[in-house]
């Protein structure tokens, strides 16, 4: 049996007039994650709680021994999304990024779409968990393909993926293994853009109870300027057996 800790926190930052992020916290069903309504559209935190509510729900739905089907789960959540962005937003819609786990047995299964992250700190070493689906990575990826792929500068954090869209997104699933010791953070990129990768190690690695640590990482996303919403989920692996 997995034993953990975990705490959440999400702070509207200094810029932004309305909190468009959203976190699941859920240790009866060993859920957690975040939501960051995509910026320029409307109904963003309405995209993001929609988000958080629908998986919510989904996760206590799933019968007791039975592995959920992550990916039919984000779909019918991108579903319930794009359905409410026709009727907040006909003409454009609303989006959202999600980026959640679910601590099964021993292992913590990962679902992703969007640019939020979850990194897993083991032995004092960081690992990015989830990669972002940006315009910059997808241009990445297609070079690597031999590809000759050219993009604006601008638009290099430009989401390519999203929940909200009118077909079902592509997710990417993670199973990850766990140990006693990890720590894992779910975060927005008002975390990220902030934030490096580094001082997470340092952060996360130290000495506190997860809610003392996540209160250092988002406080010092906001005494940066904190020109978005930051938003994370830290988790503590104290036993696995």
């Amino acid at each position: 049996m997995t034993t953990l800790r975990a705490s959440a926190l999400t702070d509207i930052g200094r810029v932004r007039q309305r909190n468009e992020d959203r976190y699941v916290l859920d240790l009866e069903t060993g859920l957690f994650g975040v939501a960051d309504g995509v910026g320029g559209l409307p109904g963003g935190a309405e995209a993001a709680q929609r988000v958080v509510d629908e998986l919510a729900a989904a996760l206590r739905d799933v019968p007791q021994g039975r592995t959920p089907d992550l990916t039919a789960i984000v779909h019918q959540i991108n579903l319930s999304v794009h359905t409410l962005g026709t009727k907040l937003s006909p003409s454009i819609g609303i989006g959202s990024t999600l980026t959640f786990g679910y601590v099964g047995g021993q292992v913590l299964h990962l679902a992703h779409v969007g640019d939020s992250r979850c990194y897993g700190l083991r032995k004092g070493v960081i690992q990015l968990l989830t990669e972002d689906h940006s315009v910059e990575n997808e241009a990445k990826m297609r070079r690597s393909r031999g590809e000759t792929v050219y993009y604006h500068e601008a638009n290099r954090n430009a989401l390519t993926r999203c929940i909200g869209q009118p077909t079902p997104p592509q997710v990417d699933l993670i199973d990850h293994p766990l140990e006693t010791g990890d720590r894992y953070l779910f975060c927005t990129d008002g975390v990220t853009r902030l934030v490096r990768d580094s001082e997470l190690t340092d952060l996360i690695d130290r000495e506190g109870t997860p809610d003392e640590i996540l209160h250092e990482i988002v406080s010092l996303a906001v005494r940066r300027g904190g020109p978005d919403n930051a938003t994370a989920v830290l988790i503590f692996i104290d036993g696995v057996a």
